[in-house]
């Protein structure tokens, strides 16, 4: 039997909503650490040590009972009291904790010793009120002031951070409790007598304000965590879903991590009481509105919840900038890159309010209409979201294209803008052969992909709205587009697409993982898709973990980077949906497999940001990346992806039509999906292997709207 290692970092999180709560395994938050309850980028609570007469708890076990709630077991170490000494080991101690808003915190404890127990419960918190970017930097300025006030007849201790009209507060009451709390020396205590097998029971909930209103911690304990209000919608959001069979277990466990996972990252929508969300970045550090992760997390949840596309397409229309702003690297038309809610936007000490930095969003924002909109057939998206697609493709040509060559270049105008906005966004991402930086404005490959891609889409969606020469002319661009791309981006030495264009217009042959998106996009001509194929294949690119970032050739490689080596699920998802867009078909089930067996080492099968992008070998195991976003939402929605690519699918919902080509590998020679959506149908579909053929079988649904036609449509999809 194979030893099983599970690969993590050593913490615990919940998350729900704009909270979220990052312990230790014990359930407690060190000090000075990166951890704490986080609320609308303020971290409310950094610090939190429980203690029995001033003696720590040790840890037994802990762990996550959903992604909304956790329990640790702990238990003591000998203690000396006035009634005599408690033995190690001799009480027993379980924090559950479930997030909603706040927090709803039940502490537990049962006296197994033979003998009466008497002491003290001491709960130490701090809080400093830190905003998210200084704690993730580890320059913490503290601005404001903080009070602290407690209330004995309410049992509940109030402490508020005010600097100017920035207010925070958190309030910690005590519920419920089997005695009386009191408040000194900075700290909750509960003084515990307790015969031998007797137990104690206390709930504390924590609720957050910012001085107009506050945010409330779940009634309920977390034994009844199922039934409150988020397991409820977390129910809701399950059944909407689609849902698979299959008899490989580690992509069954996969997929159903990567629904919960999903589930935990949405947001909902301001001025809406129903349910309708948008995807957050990830945990902990992108617990927020992103314009580009929330467009492609849209893309990759076609297949299992089409309506995340339009909550996307909602948000990011009101946030579309209507005016040039420099510190914001706003542009009109241009779709938002990220938004915050902290001090430090509050006050306009970073662009984040919100930031337009990416130079991809105002394109995939164009993909992701035309991508709901033949998922669901809802023509009332269009209507309504077509004022705003308008603004994008003026945007492209405006700005997006900055020197009028026809390519699309970026460089940020911001004192605290982002260098790089691709989705390769660190200042490091963009190398040179010789390990330098390059110096912008930079074309990057991918852009070029996804602006022809856009034309085309919305090429047709011009022709179901009847204007036939605005659909010619986009596509005229687009033709013009990809020849131009293919003459200045292509290296016929190496056989492979530049990384990008620099300042000077001189392409960078840096061999990176970026060209595989020209293939999903469609840019690349038939007779190259082989060499690009084979190229992102070769070992210095292909990890056995997945496709890497960069080459493990060049000069700056490094295996254990951000950007420079590391393997990214979400990327290697999108170059797998263009091998099969090109008929290669086997690589890029290979790829999948790459993922999929990763996912099996980390915590719960939860899909991390990325890993490191060190060679496979019959020893290893993935290594995670420090600092990585867990979970996080594209990574999740990296197994969503390889589930179109396997199964081919391209909806019509317009026309009342699903077209599929199923090529299932034989390590997934059986999947059944259950209430997949096209428009207002609803279809179960089995899929199994046949010798080396893939069959269907529809279970449920009109079998004459499932139409077998082939994926391989190279450049020519959206004709």
């Amino acid at each position: 039997m194979a030893l099983e290692i599970t690969v993590g970092p050593p913490r615990l999180a919940i998350n729900q909503g704009y909270g979220v709560l990052i312990t230790d395994p014990d359930g407690q938050i060190p000090w000075p650490t990166d951890k704490g309850f986080y609320h609308c980028d303020t971290r409310v609570i950094s610090s939190w040590q429980l203690y029995a007469d001033g003696q720590p708890w040790d840890l037994l076990n802990g762990g996550n009972i959903a992604y909304y709630a956790a329990r640790i077991y702990l238990t003591n170490r000998a203690i000396a009291t006035e009634v005599g000494e408690i033995a190690a080991g001799a009480l027993s101690l379980t924090i559950s904790r479930s997030i909603g808003g706040g927090i709803h915190e039940d502490l537990d404890i049962t006296n197994h010793a033979q003998a009466p127990v008497l002491f003290n419960l001491e709960l130490a918190m701090r809080s400093d009120f830190a905003d998210l970017f200084e704690v993730k930097s580890g320059r913490i300025v503290r601005r404001g002031r903080i009070t602290t006030t407690w209330s004995q007849g309410r049992s509940r201790l109030t402490t508020t951070y005010e600097n100017k009209d920035f207010r925070r507060d958190v309030m910690v009451t005590a519920r419920e409790c089997d005695s009386a709390p009191v408040y000194a020396n900075g700290r909750i205590s509960f003084q515990v007598a307790l015969e031998p097998g007797a137990a104690w029971h206390g709930c504390l909930l924590y609720e957050v304000g910012d001085g107009v209103s506050v945010d409330k911690a779940p009634g309920a304990c977390t034994d009844d965590v199922a039934h409150a209000q988020t397991g409820q919608k977390l129910d809701e959001w399950r059944s909407a879903s689609l849902k698979i069979r299959t008899i490989n277990e580690e992509y069954y466990r996969f997929y159903h991590q990567s629904l919960q996972d999903m589930a935990a990252l949405r947001l909902p929508i301001e001025g809406t009481d129903h349910l309708q969300f948008v995807p957050a970045g990830g945990v902990p550090w992108f617990v927020a509105l992103f314009g580009r992760d929330s467009l492609i997390v849209s893309l990759q949840n076609a297949m299992v919840y089409p309506n995340f596309a339009h909550g996307a397409l909602e948000v990011l229309s009101r946030h579309q900038a209507a005016r040039r702003d420099d510190y914001r690297d706003a542009e009109p038309g241009k779709i938002m890159h990220e938004l915050r809610r902290g001090e430090l936007a509050h006050f306009k000490l970073i662009p984040h309010t919100p930031y337009y930095g990416t130079a991809d969003a105002t394109i995939l924002y164009l993909i992701v209409l035309h991508n709901a909109w033949r998922c669901t057939g809802d023509a009332d998206l269009l209507e309504r979201y077509m004022p705003a697609a308008e603004k994008c493709l003026r945007w492209i040509d405006q700005y997006g294209d900055r020197d009028g060559d026809g390519f699309q270049e970026y460089q940020t105008r911001s004192s605290a803008g982002y260098e790089n906005q691709g989705w390769k966004d660190s200042g490091e991402a963009l190398v040179n052969l010789d390990g330098s930086l390059v110096k912008g404005p930079k074309a990057l490959v991918e852009l070029q992909g996804y602006v022809y891609d856009a034309w085309m889409r919305v090429a047709q969606i011009y022709d179901a709205l009847g204007k036939v020469a605005r659909a010619r002319a986009l596509r005229k661009k687009a033709r013009r587009l990809f020849d131009a791309f293919n003459d200045a981006f292509w290296d016929e030495a190496s056989g492979y697409y530049a990384f990008c264009l620099d300042g000077e217009k001189k392409p960078v042959l840096s061999v990176a993982s970026n060209p595989g998106h020209c293939l999903w996009s469609g840019i690349v001509p038939q007779d190259r898709a082989a060499k690009v194929v084979r190229r992102l294949m070769a070992p210095d690119m292909w990890s056995g973990w997945g496709i890497r970032t960069l080459s493990s050739d060049h000069p700056a490689y490094n295996p254990h980077s951000y950007q420079n080596g590391s393997v990214w699920p979400h990327d290697n998802g999108l170059i797998a949906v263009g091998f099969r867009r090109y008929g290669f078909a086997a690589e890029a089930a290979r790829i999948a497999r790459d993922i999929s067996g990763a996912a099996g080492y980390f915590t719960q099968h939860q899909m991390p940001e990325l890993y490191s992008g060190l060679q496979r070998d019959g020893t290893n195991f993935p290594v995670q990346y420090l600092g990585a976003n867990t979970p996080q939402a594209w990574a999740a929605g990296a197994c969503f992806t390889f589930l179109q690519m396997f199964l081919g699918f391209a909806p019509d919902a317009p026309a009342g039509r699903l077209y599929l080509d199923p090529v299932l590998p034989d390590w997934l020679a059986d999947l059944t999906l259950i209430d997949l959506k096209l428009g207002a149908r609803s279809f179960d579909l089995r899929f199994y292997r046949d010798g080396a053929a893939t069959r269907l079988e529809v279970l449920k649904g009109d079998p004459a709207a499932v139409i077998l036609q082939p994926y391989a449509t190279g450049p020519d999809r959206w004709v």
